[in-house]
Order: C-alpha cells, then sequence, then structure tokens
C-alpha cells in the first residue's frame, strides 16, 4: 500500500491511569480503623472487599462523617474533615455495632474493568456524584482505584501542552531518531503524526509512547513508508 494511511489508535483506558496500590478495608474493619486508614494515606474513601478480595463496597469521608454528626462543624472542605477525623481516632470513641466498614459501606459498588475507556469512566463518575471507581478484574476482584483527579489528569490539558509533551515523549523513537522530522498535531486530545516512517519496530514503540502521554485520548498514524519499499510502516495492531 502506498501513500498515507490514518490509524486511530485505542483510547486510553483506565487500566492506563488507575493505581494499583489500594487501601482496602473489609467489612469489619472499624470506624476507629477507617477513620485511621482515611487520614494516614489522605484519601477521600475507599472499598471494602471480602475474603475472596471482591468489592462489596465503597466507605468515604462523607460516611464517616455523617456517623459522627459532624457535618454541620467540619464544612466541605476536606482537610477540615480530615482534621476531624483525627480527634476522632485520638479521642478513642466507643463504637456501636453499625460502626464498622459493613454497616456504613455505600453498596453495591459502582466498580469498573481496566479495559473500559477514561471518557467512558468519567461519565460513571458524573452520572453517580462519586469521586472514585474501584476497578475489578473479570471475577470482580479489587486490582487497582481510580479517582476523579485521575480522570481530570487526562482531560485537564490543552492541545498545545499535549503535543508539547508528545515530541518530548517520541523523541526518541522518531525516524532516524530525531522526533523534529515528523509533522505532530493535536485536535480535542487526538494525536496526529506524520512523516517517513522507519522500522516497523521503531513505529510501533513511537505510537505507544504518543498514546501514553496524559490528555490523549486517540492517536492517528499518517505515517508514510520510509523509501525502501514504498509502503507504510504500521503496526500489526494498536500498541498495547
Amino acid at each position: 500500500m502506498k501513500g498515507a494511511e490514518s490509524t486511530v489508535v485505542q483510547y486510553r483506558t483506565v487500566g492506563e491511569v488507575m493505581t494499583g496500590e489500594v487501601v482496602q478495608a473489609y467489612p469489619g474493619t472499624s470506624f476507629e480503623e477507617l477513620a485511621r486508614l482515611l487520614t494516614t494515606h489522605h484519601v477521600g474513601g475507599l472499598p471494602v472487599v471480602d475474603d475472596d478480595d471482591k468489592v462489596v463496597g465503597v466507605v468515604s469521608l462523607g460516611d464517616l462523617t455523617r456517623r459522627q454528626g459532624a457535618r454541620g462543624r467540619t464544612g466541605s472542605g476536606r482537610d477540615r474533615v480530615l482534621r476531624t477525623l483525627g480527634r476522632i481516632v485520638r479521642a478513642r470513641p466507643a463504637a456501636g455495632p453499625a460502626a464498622t466498614a459493613g454497616g456504613l459501606m455505600s453498596t453495591p459498588a459502582v466498580t469498573v474493568h481496566p479495559e473500559q475507556r477514561v471518557a467512558d469512566a468519567a461519565r460513571i463518575m458524573e452520572r453517580r456524584h462519586i469521586d472514585r471507581l474501584p476497578v475489578v478484574d473479570e471475577e470482580d476482584r479489587l486490582i487497582g482505584i481510580t479517582t476523579r483527579r485521575d480522570l481530570l489528569r487526562v482531560f485537564l490539558r490543552t492541545d498545545e501542552e499535549i503535543r508539547e509533551a508528545v515530541v518530548d515523549a517520541v523523541r526518541p523513537y522518531g525516524p532516524g531518531h530525531d522526533a523534529a522530522t515528523l509533522r505532530i498535531g493535536v485536535r480535542d486530545g487526538i494525536v496526529t503524526i506524520e512523516g517517513a516512517a522507519g522500522p516497523e519496530d521503531d513505529v510501533t514503540v513511537l505510537l505507544r509512547a504518543a498514546w501514553r502521554v496524559d490528555g490523549v485520548v486517540g492517536v492517528v498514524n499518517r505515517l508514510t513508508g520510509d523509501g525502501r519499499d514504498g509502503s507504510p510502516a504500521l503496526p500489526t495492531s494498536p500498541p498495547a
């Protein structure tokens, strides 16, 4: 095949932006321990899993402050909520039978799979008015977590900022290892790369490097052949 060809590389997925190290609780985790986990790790919520690591619910800062009737005193500021929880932990309040993760959590948990698109996860958060989504495998076992901040990091960049980051990311992999020979454009987070392609393996790595830049939602490959056989050097499948 001769001439330029467009190939849209897959969209960013939840698996690319999620955090793999997850602070978690169990249904029997006490209120005191939940407060300690939230304040120590500076997180706004955490998933609750059973003995098989399957997600059964989510506990948030709001769940704990409502339990203590502290919402009116702390306001909506997260730092103030964390300070209030810190005081509760230091005071070692008597926990009632319902003051465990199992009694406080929101259930069923809203979860996503790692292969789902970032854009879809963002829509779920907006629709359900939540700030975090546990990421589960095909058997609903916890493998990570993604937050609104993770998703915003993908979207809240201008096209020019994304372009500059892509240029830096592909610099080692451009034709002749010189990204200056490429023409890189970005519109609405979709990167278009044009120029003379090098060996197929280099092109695959180049596209993967562009696709992993925060803010990139797709990559259009318009690289042409390198002149040796007159055909474009394109990957046989989207970079994983």
